[in-house]
């Protein structure tokens, strides 16, 4: 495979969420990005101008709901990240390598927007570990999160995967994946070039069905927004599509790059036992041991994807706070969640379904 980028910080990913109308000042986001040219250093940086915290997937209502309870304002706040996207990857593109020295210049920047927008506060959210040392600053507090990743261990096919499983979850998981042929269910796995465009509308119609009974709005993402990717980076996408007796009732959207794959969305017409599982974790399995892919990011949340073998990691996000006071209290607030998801990690690995060495 040739070298692909991290997807979701493509010029055209982003411009396709701005244009779309799915990430723009009418949704809350307004775009301010921030470039700094030194020299013949060139770098990119997103940043927005928030009235929400809705699609971030870092939670922060509680300092919001603190800020309103003492008379301040929480918003506007500004927001280093992917829209929509809890997935950890470099939050700067740069024709160079970018140096601590160059980070500072960016915080100063940014503390500069921050005064000239009234903004409370920075968020970076989901940087990898390279951001993280780029961005060691003392004016930055650092957060921890957790999320579950399908690590590849060499693996050569799926079954060299459950052969290092316990004898009760790969008999489990084989359970999962038998009632899938028992309800004459078929996948076919395809690349973006290879999906129709009567493919992609059905995937937009299960994705807003989704939505509309998770929490009964359309969701975040415009019909355009996928017409977009579809068209422009056809070459980081893939799609699980299920046939029941030849016609098609799910889908499962990724994205990747030469390192990981990222699951993102998906849908179904109705209820079919384990389908789910199949299409968001198991075929993405193997989707990224075909492609000798290193890390499967299925998404956020989801303690059950512990017993099939997704293992907890540590996420990150850091945060400038304007206000010294609150600054203190969630710096404290920090070092306590800080400790509970060591903790939580701790036990969550306890539970994975992997034979002792």
């Amino acid at each position: 495979m040739s070298s692909l980028p991290y997807p979701f910080l493509r010029e055209t990913f982003l411009n396709a969420l701005e244009e779309s109308g799915s990430a723009c000042s009418e949704s809350g986001w307004d775009p301010i990005h921030l470039t700094l040219e030194d020299g013949e250093t060139s770098c990119f940086m997103p940043l927005y101008l928030k009235d929400h915290s809705m699609g971030e997937y870092v939670f922060d209502h509680a300092w919001a709901n603190a800020y309103h309870q003492n008379g301040l304002e929480y918003y506007p706040k500004l927001v280093t990240a992917v829209p929509f996207t809890p997935s950890t990857g470099t939050r700067l593109r740069s024709n160079t390598a970018m140096s601590q020295q160059h980070c500072r210049q960016i915080v100063d920047e940014v503390i500069n927007i921050a005064e000239d927008t009234h903004a409370s506060s920075w968020h970076i959210l989901f940087p990898e570990d390279n951001d993280l040392k780029l961005f060691d600053d003392p004016r930055l507090l650092k957060r921890t999160g957790v999320q579950y990743h399908w690590l590849n261990k060499d693996y050569q096919c799926f079954n060299d995967y459950l052969a290092g499983m316990t004898s009760r979850k790969r008999k489990m998981i084989k359970k999962e994946r038998d009632e899938i042929k028992k309800q004459n269910i078929e996948v076919d796995v395809l690349l973006g070039s290879e999906i129709s465009k009567e493919i992609w509308q059905l995937f937009y119609q299960l994705y807003e069905r989704t939505y509309a009974k998770r929490n009964g709005t359309r969701g975040y993402l415009t019909q355009e927004f996928f017409e977009r990717i579809a068209t422009t980076m056809p070459e980081q996408i893939a799609m699980s599509v299920a046939n029941q007796n030849g016609r098609p009732i799910a889908c499962a959207l990724y994205l990747f790059d030469s390192h990981s794959l990222y699951g993102r969305y998906w849908g179904s017409l109705g209820e079919f036992p384990f389908l789910h599982f199949e299409l968001c974790y198991y075929r993405g399995i193997e989707l990224a041991i075909k492609m000798g892919l290193q890390r499967y990011d299925a998404g956020a949340q989801g303690e059950h994807k512990l017993v099939r073998g997704f293992e907890p990691i540590k996420t990150h996000s850091l945060h400038w706070i304007r206000h010294p006071e609150f600054r203190k209290a969630i710096a404290r607030f920090l070092d306590e969640e800080n400790l509970a998801i060591d903790s939580h990690i701790t036990q969550a690995s306890e539970m994975l379904p992997f034979k002792q060495s």
